[in-house]
């Protein structure tokens, strides 16, 4: 026989959790028999706001408190609990004391029996003279002012316990609470869940309104079906995948941004209801349908029931999700290589400009070899990484981390600009570039490349690429103006750009003076990004115009005209033909020639050798001089042996002469006989 059932739902708990259970205590008249029973009502249609709570306002609250008295101890600081036998009677197994504006638990004796303890609505900071209530299964504590959880550890049948709405910074003191049910401490200052693993029957665990940061430490929870974690802090969670039995999560109103941070509930097979609402990842437009495609086994999410329509959506918008995904692991991956490579090579400059020690380079400075169209990237497969290197999933990770490549150079185009990294990359120039994308480029950007390299296939970039208006020089050892007279070989130059790094001309108060001098022909408009006006031009004139007279004036009529192009060499000749004549008797091919020349011949005097080509003449030279010498020393010898020679034959000639009339005369002394020996060499002779 059951004599009494009480089932009852928090009107008070309305506006703070949502449970959604029902508690259903039974007692028998043999205590040995009683039984206590939990169960979820399954059936409810939302969890708005209902928690576990007796109904003792409602059945017994208002007459109970006309027969409760609290008498003054012997300690005066906690009153002793009274109740008439008639009460004992009617309420044996349950107690309310709400709204008794007490600051202290009462001495409860000969209530050992008590199973319901309600202490709603009061002004206690400890819990305490309740260690000898050891059949309680229910203690309701909800607004007080508790700030630690204490003296619960005798009360070993405890399943309800409910401290929501007061002071609690650390859950602690639970370890012998291990047939506990629901676990309510909704609207304390805990900011971190911990000693909760041995709870394994807890089914309910409400922390709403606390301070977490983050969720973990939940294993051990086997049982648990619902967590409330609403109105926190919470910015990534952990753990809940290893919950076998969590079908409802609650997690609105706190900070998570991505899918990332809470992306171990894809794993949770038990977990059917959730909530994100009052996240800043429920504003985001993949939000829904990222959720639905990763955790299948939803049935409602933010309160609302899923269809199989958002299901069937949420796989379509996925799939594209995963394709960009894909494209965008493939852009990063190209982009990292692309940065590893451009350390490389400015690695390798600065050793080649001394500026650190020749030692082996790190693992993130190599770079590798290979090629691909010229069109897009040359000397390495290198693309874009997104640089907000947000949250990167593992596989982009590991790639990343395996990532290895040795080139020495890098050719890209990015628009409208060929950019060229190491002296390596010249060599693209020579490649079969198509017309729509050297048509396209109009800048085109040299760095880590010395600048008597680039002077050496000028030629080959104004072939190439007959559009290009915009040049960049970075780290590219500008050091001296007359390294700007190579420019004037090149088509057109608008703009002209070089970077302070690695350029010690720019420090010359006068550079910019120069190159508009030296290139007014190209009629500049920026130079390192500042507009050109008139009045530079008239400076730089001013400045340098009669270092151009110098040059053309001093120099003999045959090393010019060696100096001047083709064209340069007829307007020169046409110059000197029509000195003394009449002005502007010019005929129609000197206009034509003087159009397509375009600078100013005295300019065209200033020109640049490079350190190369300087080094080459420079050997010419000295085997020149070593031939020459060579030469002079042979003559000087040979001069030498015959003056000796003559000196000698001064010497001996007197006596020499002597011998020879002796001997002209001793022969011709027998006239007959000499004659006849004359007439027999003759005959001999024939």
């Amino acid at each position: 026989m059951i004599p009494g059932k009480y089932r009852s739902v928090s009107g008070r708990a309305a506006n703070n959790v949502n449970c959604g259970l029902h508690l259903v205590i039974q007692t028998s008249s043999l205590p040995e028999k009683s039984k206590v029973e939990f169960k979820l009502n399954k059936e409810t249609p939302s969890f708005s706001g209902r928690l576990l709570q007796h109904d003792l306002e409602r059945n017994y609250s208002s007459r109970q408190g006309d027969h409760i008295h609290l008498a003054s101890s012997s300690m005066p600081s906690f009153p002793i609990l009274q109740r008439s036998s008639e009460e004992k009677i009617l309420y044996s197994d349950r107690l309310t004391l709400e709204r008794q504006k007490l600051t202290v638990c009462p001495i409860i004796d000969g209530e050992e029996h008590l199973r319901l303890l309600n202490f709603q609505h009061n002004f206690i900071t400890r819990i305490q003279n309740i260690s000898n209530l050891q059949r309680l299964i229910f203690l309701d504590l909800y607004d007080n002012q508790i700030e630690e959880i204490s003296g619960l550890s005798t009360l070993r049948s405890l399943r309800v316990l409910l401290l929501g709405k007061n002071r609690i910074k650390q859950i602690s003191n639970l370890e012998n609470l291990k047939s506990l049910d629901v676990l309510d401490l909704h609207g304390n200052q805990i900011t971190k869940i911990e000693n909760v693993s041995h709870l394994c029957d807890l089914r309910v665990l409400n922390l709403a309104r606390n301070l977490l940061s983050h969720v973990d430490n939940l294993n051990g929870l086997d049982s648990l079906t619902e967590l409330n974690l609403r109105h926190n802090q919470i910015t990534f969670v952990r753990d809940v995948d290893n919950l076998p039995c969590l079908q409802r999560l609650f997690l609105s109103f706190n900070n998570i941004s991505t899918f990332e941070s809470v992306c171990c509930l894809a794993d949770s097979s038990s977990l059917s209801d959730i909530t994100f609402d009052g996240n800043p990842i429920a504003q985001e437009s993949w939000y829904k349908h990222t959720i639905l495609q990763n955790m299948m086994q939803l049935r409602q999410l933010d309160m609302k029931r899923v269809t199989e329509e958002e299901r069937r959506m949420a796989s379509v918008v996925a799939k594209k999700e995963e394709e960009k995904k894909r494209e965008s692991h493939k852009q990063s991956l190209l982009k990292e290589k692309k940065r590893l490579t451009i350390n490389n090579v400015a690695r390798k400059w600065d050793l080649q400009q001394h500026r650190i020690p020749n030692i082996a380079p790190n693992q993130d400075r190599k770079v590798s070899d290979s090629s691909q169209d010229p069109s897009q990237l040359h000397g390495s497969t290198v693309s874009a990484f997104p640089e907000e290197t947000g949250s990167l999933d593992s596989g982009l990770t590991n790639d990343l981390q395996g990532l290895s490549v040795t080139d020495t150079h890098l050719v890209e185009v990015d628009g409208d600009t060929l950019s060229l990294y190491g002296s390596g990359a010249l060599e693209s120039l020579d490649r079969n570039w198509s017309v729509q994308t050297a048509g396209m480029v109009t800048t085109v950007s040299f760095t880590f490349i010395e600048f008597d390299e680039i002077v050496q296939v000028l030629p080959k970039l104004k072939i190439k690429f007959p559009n290009s208006l915009h040049l960049k020089f970075k780290e590219t050892n500008l050091v001296m103006l007359q390294q700007f007279n190579a420019l004037a070989q090149l088509r057109r130059v608008d703009q002209l750009t070089i970077d302070p790094q690695g350029n010690p001309v720019v420090n010359f108060t006068l550079w910019k003076y120069y190159v508009l001098f030296r290139l007014s022909h190209f009629s500049m408009q920026k130079i390192n990004g500042t507009e050109v006006t008139q009045n530079d031009m008239i400076m730089a004139e001013r400045l340098f115009g009669i270092l151009a007279h110098v040059a053309s004036s001093e120099l003999p009529q045959y090393r010019m005209i060696s100096i001047l192009g083709d064209a340069r060499k007829k307007q020169f000749r046409y110059l000197l033909e029509t000195k003394g004549k009449k002005p502007g008797l010019v005929n129609e091919e000197n206009n034509d020639s003087k159009r397509l020349v375009g600078e100013n011949t005295n300019r065209a005097m200033l020109n640049y050798t490079t350190r190369d080509f300087y080094n080459e003449r420079l050997e010419e030279i000295k085997e020149k001089k070593k031939f020459c010498k060579m030469y002079m020393e042979d003559l000087v010898k040979e001069a030498t042996e015959i003056n000796m020679k003559n000196e000698a034959l001064q010497k001996l000639w007197p006596q020499m002469f002597i011998e020879l009339v002796r001997d002209a005369v001793i022969e011709i002394r027998n006239k007959n006989s000499y004659m006849k020996l004359c007439l027999q060499q003759i005959t001999d002779q024939n």
